[in-house]
């Protein structure tokens, strides 16, 4: 059996919907034609990719893997009959909530004027890798280690870590925090896209419990709801202010890496360009 590309659409649809009946329905199939495509598919690969053991369908984690790699040839192949992208494809910069920073509007506007011919697309997509392993864009800010195969990084700069504190609460009156502040308090992460996890306190001094955020939005509304504290990036502060949520100099906190990241199979045409302009303003003389 060789794989098709309505293998991978079929299964894309079942990690969309993690329903056979509504994958169906979204791929214009019977139910039975999907559960066949899907059995052929873990036959060729000799893996399980979907848990049928619960009552709700879940992915294993070869599935997990499988969808980003199977959502990245999908785009891939989309890509290459697009007859108006072979003409003058524009360059997909992918980031998970706060891009280059101070440097993503000098960016933009440098971009504009020295390559005209070649659109540079700002993105936003809530993803450890802002949608580049998946195939969503050619090239990624991203803040933290990367360890996902296949992408290739560059460090432009760091940036110190900041608190992110209910504005009415007792700690906004502090001038400077600590991360022994925060520990008295539950902590909110975003395991989506964010820089923070527990391993950033001792494990002798963490915090008593943690409250789980799908995004910034959410993560900066939770904070402002008084469920607990958070820790971010400067750029944060400046891109992302909130009326209930009051931003303090985090002083004992690592800074956080910014890498600029692309694919290293196939990469687009205009890849190198974006980095050099991104090091020379990030790294200016």
């Amino acid at each position: 059996m060789s794989i098709e590309l309505r293998h991978l659409r079929c299964f894309l649809a079942i990690a969309e919907e993690r329903n056979l009946t509504r994958a169906a329905a979204a791929l214009h199939l019977t139910q039975p034609a999907v559960s066949r495509t899907l059995a052929a598919l873990e036959r060729h690969l000799g893996v399980r990719l979907v848990d049928r053991s619960t009552h709700h369908l879940d992915l294993t984690p070869e599935g997990r893997s499988f969808r980003d790699k199977a959502a990245a040839a999908v785009t891939a192949f989309e890509d290459a009959i697009d007859s108006s992208l072979l003409r003058r494809r524009p360059l997909r910069l992918g980031h998970p909530w706060a891009a280059l920073g101070p440097y993503t509007t000098p960016l933009l506007r440098r971009w504009r004027q020295e390559h005209p011919d070649t659109s540079l697309e700002l993105l936003r997509i809530d993803d450890r890798t802002a949608g580049l392993a998946r195939g969503e864009v050619d090239a990624a800010v991203l803040r933290g280690p990367v360890d996902t195969p296949g992408l290739v990084t560059e460090l432009l700069f760091t940036e110190p870590r900041v608190a992110a504190i209910t504005s009415d609460g007792p700690l906004a009156a502090h001038a400077t925090l600590t991360l022994a502040d925060l520990a008295t308090e539950p902590i909110v992460l975003n395991p989506v896209s964010g820089a923070t996890t527990l391993d950033l306190w001792p494990p002798d001094a963490r915090p008593p419990s943690t409250v789980t955020a799908a995004n910034t939005d959410d993560w900066l509304t939770a904070i402002a709801a008084g469920r607990g504290a958070g820790v971010s990036s400067t750029s944060t502060e400046s891109l992302h202010p909130h009326p209930g949520v009051t931003y303090r100099p985090l002083s004992d906190a690592p800074a956080v890496p910014v890498l600029l990241a692309w694919r290293a199979g196939a990469p687009h045409p205009s890849t190198g360009l974006l980095v050099r302009l991104a090091r020379e303003l990030s790294h200016p003389a």
